[in-house]
Formats: structure tokens, sequence, C-alpha cells
């Protein structure tokens, strides 16, 4: 009986054991605390969050269980930590104007796997910290977004971030050049740079980069080559090098980017080359922006295999020449169009009429002229985003002139229609016919009597 009860006692406390939450450790706790306190002080989160972190947490903190593999037991640790208010679906802890960055950071979460911060560091400057050698092997998400305050050089981000998947610094105060480290994440999935102030040859090595699908340099002061290695990234999806001063020829390499739906390359400094051949070969296309570089030539005849495209920006690009009609053959699924602001002369394809998708249309300030041949029904339809001003030699019908869209064209002129004219002669058979004959001389006479 004794044996019993000890027995029942003992499954008794291994089952309370098994019920019980796992607790995070003091001090990790208190090192959340003290982190967001150093992004809003005016909180007093120990009050507001008295209970565990893992079990009652704000949002924007997160927590996984980890066993051991020596001895099997379980520990629970922070996993995420997200900052700054980014809508009502996802309310992570707000930001104070002066936020600082705690180094706690990058030594008190060894089990970290994703960083965010959104609109943190606006006022005060926060600079970058340097990160010890010993963190950031479980680090998957690497997240700063509209930091202008947050500032430092590149180089001092890109640590042992073996397992890194996302590098997302976009609209922070980061510069300097990319360093070379950048090209051993061999596990990276996306590197998003854009808008901060980055600057230098892109010089690095892109090859090791296997999974890389997203890469974003946009929005920066690089400049020189565009390096070929970027044609080794064969998974790439979206390829943003926008708004920097590259130069030179668009590199052929390119074109083994088979997978890719999304290139702009706009506004740099490309050389005049005319517009890229090798576009023909990449059939998964969904949008390609070449605007304000001076690549000049004619439109070529390359869209055939481009029916998936949606958008096209090809502005201020000293195009000249006609606009094939083989765009608006091909492209059916087109939405937008940009040829605006180049040396374009000829008419305007009729086939555009009959893009069924399209919305906008920005054709102004080129040569073109003749008569607009869409209908009433299309123009209606695309509304003020069809831009046609600046084209002097361009007319519309008059049915379409109250159209605002197209109103500042002038009215095309009627053509010249001689007045009618008894014609006796020879007919377009040949003869003219007994009857018409007999009509004429019937005429004839009676204006004759008439007269007598």
């Amino acid at each position: 009986m004794a044996l019993f009860f000890t027995l029942t006692a003992t499954l008794v406390t291994i089952s309370l054991q098994q019920e019980q939450p796992l607790l995070l450790n003091s001090a990790e706790q208190d090192s959340v605390y003290q982190v967001l306190s150093s992004i809003n002080s005016a909180t007093n989160w120990r009050t507001l969050f008295p209970d565990d972190l893992c079990s009652y947490p704000p949002h924007g903190v997160v927590c996984d269980y980890f066993t051991d593999p020596t001895t099997k037991n379980v520990t629970v640790h922070v996993t995420e930590l997200s900052f700054g208010y980014v809508s009502d679906f996802t309310p992570n802890p707000s930001c104070s104007p002066n936020s600082t960055f705690s180094p706690l950071l990058f030594t008190s979460f060894k089990h970290l796997r994703k960083l965010f911060f959104y609109q943190c560091f606006t006022q005060t400057q926060a600079f970058v910290p340097v990160i010890p050698t010993t963190f950031g092997s479980s680090l998957e998400e690497l997240v700063f977004i509209n930091n202008p305050a947050f500032v430092g050089p590149l180089s001092g981000i890109t640590g042992n971030f073996t397992s890194l998947r996302r590098l997302v610094l976009s609209g922070n105060g980061i510069h300097g050049a990319i360093p070379n480290a950048i090209g051993d994440l061999a596990n990276i999935e996306e590197i998003t740079l854009s808008r901060n102030k980055l600057s230098g040859k892109v010089s690095v090595n892109l090859s090791k980069l296997k999974k890389l699908k997203i890469l974003d340099l946009s929005g920066n002061g690089f400049h020189g080559n565009v390096p070929s290695s970027v044609g080794n990234l064969t998974h790439l999806l979206k390829l943003d090098l926008s708004s920097n001063g590259f130069s030179g020829k668009i590199p052929e390499s390119l074109s083994n980017l088979q997978a890719l739906d999304f290139l702009d390359l706009s506004f740099n400094r490309f050389g005049n080359f005319g517009v890229p051949l090798f576009l023909a070969a990449m059939p998964r296309l969904k949008e390609v922006h070449l605007s304000g570089n001076l690549l000049g030539g004619e439109i070529p005849e390359i869209w055939g295999n481009l029916g998936g495209i949606l958008g096209i920006g090809f502005s201020n690009m000293g195009l000249v020449g006609e606009i094939p009609a083989s765009m608006g053959l091909h492209l059916r699924n087109l939405c937008y169009l940009g040829l605006d602001n180049n040396k374009l002369n000829g008419k305007v394809p009729e086939e555009f009429g009959f893009l069924e998708f399209v919305n906008e249309i920005n054709l102004e300030n080129n040569n073109l002229s003749g008569k607009l041949p869409f209908s009433a029904n299309f123009t209606a339809k695309v509304g003020e985003k069809l831009r046609l001003k600046g084209n002097p030699e361009l007319c519309v019908d008059e049915k379409l002139s109250h159209r605002e869209s197209v109103g500042e064209l002038k009215k095309c002129s009627k053509p010249d229609i001689p007045n009618p004219v008894l014609f006796i002669g020879v007919s377009h058979s040949g003869l003219l016919s007994s009857s018409s004959s007999f009509l004429v001389s019937l005429l004839f006479w009676g204006l004759w009597i008439l007269l007598a």
C-alpha cells in the first residue's frame, strides 16, 4: 500500500511538472525589458507586462522551445524581436523619437532568428554597433526599414550570419561600400539595401549566392559597371539597380536570369548601346524599366515571346524611329506603357487601342503625328492617364476632342470633298448603261425646250 501511494505521488508530481509552462530565464527576461525601454522609455514595460514574457508577451516578442541534444532538457528562448508600429495588423511596440539601439540585442539573445525595426531611429542618431563574432549563427532575418538616424558602415552589420535568409536595410543612414562578406552569405534569399547612402563600385563577387531571389540596390550612389557575376544569380526574381550612377553597357550576362520577372535599371548612366536585345530571351518578365538612360536607337522588335509583360518604362531614353506595332500585337497583358520624352515619330499604332488591361499610356513629348487611332470607349477607360501632349502633329477626331485626356490635341482637318458635277462619258465599266444615256438625253432635251 505504501508503495502504491509513493508511485501515485511521483506520477502526480511528473504530471504537474509537464503541465506547468516553461518560463524564460530571468536574465533573458530582464534583457527584453531593457531593450523595450531603449526604444520607448516612456512606457513602463515591467508594469505593463509583469508576467513571463514568453507566456504573455507584447506583440513583436516571440519565443520558441529548444531541446538540448545531450541532456534532453527543454528550455525556452526569445527568437523574434520586432519594434515599430506598422499597422493594426502588426502592432509592434511603438518607438519614441529618441529611441536608442541597445547592445544587448547582440549579446543576450543567442537564439534570435529575426530582428526587425520600423521607423524607430528617426531623430536621435543611433550608430551601427560592432557585432560580436559569437552572435548571429541562428539569425535568419535582419530588417531595418525607414530609420534615417541609424547610421554607420554596412561592414559593421554583416557579422557571422551563416543562416541569414533576408537582409533588408531600406531607408536608413547606412553608408560606405558593400563589403566582400556579403558574397559569403550562402543561404541568403533577399538583399535589399535601397535608399541608403551607399557608394563606390560593386566589386563583390555574387557568384556564391545561389539562393538569392531579390537583389535591390536602388536609391544609392553606386557607380561603375554592373558586375557580370549578377548573371550567375539564376534564381533571381527581382533585380532593382535604379537611381544610382551605374555606367557602361548593360551586361549581356543578365540574359541568364531566366526566372526574372522584375527588372529595373532606370535612372543610371548606361551608355548609348540601344535597348538590350537579350530581353527577348527573358520570357518570364513582368516589368522592365530602363527610363532615364540615354540608350538611344530604335525600339527593337523583341516582343514576340514577352506576352506576360505588365509594365514597360522606356521614358527619356533618346529613342528614335517609329513605335513598333508588334508591341500592341504581342503585349496583350500590358497595363502600363511609358514612352514619353523621346524622339519617336510616325503614327500611334492602332493595335494599342485593343489592349484590354492597359490603364496608363504616356507618349508625351515626342514627334508623333497623324490621327489618334483610339475609340471613344478606349479613351474613356484610360482617362487622364492617356498622356499625349507635346506631339504637335498628333491630332484627334472631332468626336473625341471634348475628352479631357485628348483635349490638348488639335482636331484633325476634314478632307476636301469636291462638289458633284454632271459627268457624261465613259463609265467605270467602260460605257454608260442604256438607262443612264436615256436619262441624260431626257435632261438635255428638257433644258433645250425651256430655253427655246
